[in-house]
């Protein structure tokens, strides 16, 4: 077996409309509703599907908790614009702008946090 990507992740948030709003407004992705009312963020070729605290949808992950995850998601703008439209959001840096390691080589990165205080770390391919 050759694992090739990443289709989907699951997201467990304490507000499923806070974290639509923030990876909407601030990050450009997309809302989805599906199945019988569910919720996703797509981008890309991916999608986030979101579970809300407590009422998670089965089968889940053995130990569900908002505010648990580090994703790193690459941006298609400048680093420049990326750090303009968190400013323009008043979402504030936690670290960065700082050169990292990606999946397909060195990218620089900023990381902030979502509603749920997850690590979100935001980068472009140098």
């Amino acid at each position: 077996m050759v694992i090739q990507q990443i289709d989907h992740l699951v997201l467990t948030v304490k507000d499923i409309k806070k974290t639509i709003d923030f990876y909407t407004i601030i990050l450009g992705m997309k809302e989805e509703t599906f199945g019988l009312g569910r919720k996703a963020l797509l981008f890309g070729n991916q999608k986030i599907n979101l579970h809300e605290a407590g009422n998670e949808f089965e089968p889940k992950a053995q130990h569900t908790l908002p505010g648990s995850i580090d994703l790193c998601l690459i941006s298609n703008e400048s680093l420049e614009r990326v750090i303009d439209v968190l400013n323009k959001n008043n979402v504030p840096i936690e670290e960065g702008p700082v050169n990292r390691t990606g999946a397909l080589g060195p990218i620089r990165s900023v990381y902030v946090r979502d509603p749920d205080q997850n690590l979100i770390e935001i980068a472009v391919y140098i």
